[in-house]
């Protein structure tokens, strides 16, 4: 039998700003990318997301961004392997806090927004995320953009990996993620975003907007907390792929 984890970056709330709806969400995936205060995110949003998540069974990823809340760590900061390491250690050490208060064990660490993108092209950067990860926890699993550098990084510094597949967003020619500023580059409609998954999944491949095949591996299929369509979309993901006999299951 195939299995896939389903995940969503979640905690995204910020003060008195509520980002997405998290506790319905929770219901359909397997595991959640927790949002550590840099690009969203504050403490008690960090604190109610984690209990929520371990009250639904699912596991808990940290997800480190760029310290860039007014950009919600989408845009680009060149930053040195070792700056990028600090920002992991810093992030991913106040989420596993809250995780170990509440009982619970974290399980993955996914980097946000620009820090993801930049990072499944860039070796040194990847590289640095890859050592702040192992620097926490060895046995955490570093979940990045499938075929990206990120991947590659964190089997060399001796973590286990999980390659991730989006079922809202558009891909290029050379696998990476079309750029949000580029119309049609994020999938609103659900079966549209069921049939991209259901494709990734079962056949190892993803069509771009050209109508190109890129070969992808799916550990873990992402959908993103802020889309206004999150909760349809997860639902109908969710539906399409137990139809075809997949089953959902955390990475660990």
């Amino acid at each position: 039998m195939v299995k896939v984890d389903l995940n969503c970056d979640l905690g995204e709330s910020f003060g008195n700003f509520k980002v997405g709806n998290d506790e319905v969400v929770l219901q359909y995936v397997t595991s959640v990318n927790v949002a550590c205060g840099f690009h969203a995110g504050d403490p008690i949003v960090m604190q109610k997301t984690v209990e929520m998540a371990l009250d639904n069974n699912v596991a808990i990823g940290a997800h480190p961004g760029f310290p860039d809340l007014l950009g919600f760590g989408r845009r680009q900061m060149f930053i040195t392997p070792a700056e990028a390491k600090a920002y992991v250690l810093y992030q991913v050490s106040a989420l596993n806090g809250f995780v170990k208060a509440a009982g619970g064990t974290l399980q993955h660490v996914k980097p946000h927004g620009a820090f993801y993108n930049m990072a499944a092209k860039d070796y040194g950067l990847a590289r640095g995320i890859a050592e702040g990860v192992h620097a926490v926890n060895p046995d955490l699993i570093l979940m990045g953009l499938a075929g990206g550098e990120l991947i590659r990084a964190g089997k060399e510094v001796g973590l286990q990996t999980a390659s991730e597949v989006f079922g809202d967003r558009r891909y290029t020619s050379d696998g990476k993620l079309m750029d949000r500023s580029v119309e049609g580059s994020v999938i609103h409609d659900k079966q549209a975003a069921a049939d991209q998954i259901l494709d990734m999944v079962l056949h190892g491949k993803v069509r771009t907007l050209d109508g190109e095949e890129v070969h992808v591996e799916a550990d873990s299929i992402c959908v993103h907390g802020d889309n206004y369509e999150a909760v349809e979309l997860v639902k109908e993901i969710r539906r399409s792929l137990t139809e075809k006999g997949v089953e959902l299951k955390a990475l660990r």
